[in-house]
């Protein structure tokens, strides 16, 4: 049986939810938004990764984890250019090995306007 989370961060008006949970395992969702507004960060890739991780800080400890317990990440990339910048921070969040299994992919564009970031994550819980 699966439960979406209220995460606190605000909704899409898009039919997904951001975080859901079935018994020990969370999926979730996240990108560069004010969590209170869901209006995009503005700035480079930094400020943005910096927002989407907080985001996925925030989305897990609601759904009863910590970043501790994230076993996987996709990391989406609109420049390639970025993923040094998002390195940098991602080292900032995720400071000890085992690190989670990560996949960075660049493409074209995301949805919303100005967006340089999207992670998808997968958590399994103690």
């Amino acid at each position: 049986m699966k439960e979406a989370i209220d995460t606190g961060i605000a909704p899409s008006s898009a039919p997904i939810s951001d975080c859901v949970r079935s018994g020990k395992h969370v999926w979730l969702v996240v990108i560069a938004e004010d969590p209170k507004t869901g209006t995009i960060v503005a700035g480079d890739i930094e400020p943005q990764t910096r927002q989407a991780l907080q985001n996925l800080d925030q989305a897990i400890r609601a759904a009863g984890g910590t970043l501790a317990d994230i076993v996987q990440v996709q990391i989406f990339l609109v420049d390639r250019a970025d993923a040094k910048g998002m390195n940098r921070v991602y080292a900032e969040y995720f400071v000890s090995r085992p690190f989670p299994v990560r996949a960075t992919v660049v493409v074209k564009e995301l949805l919303a306007e100005g967006l340089r970031i999207e992670i998808t994550a997968t958590a399994v819980l103690p």
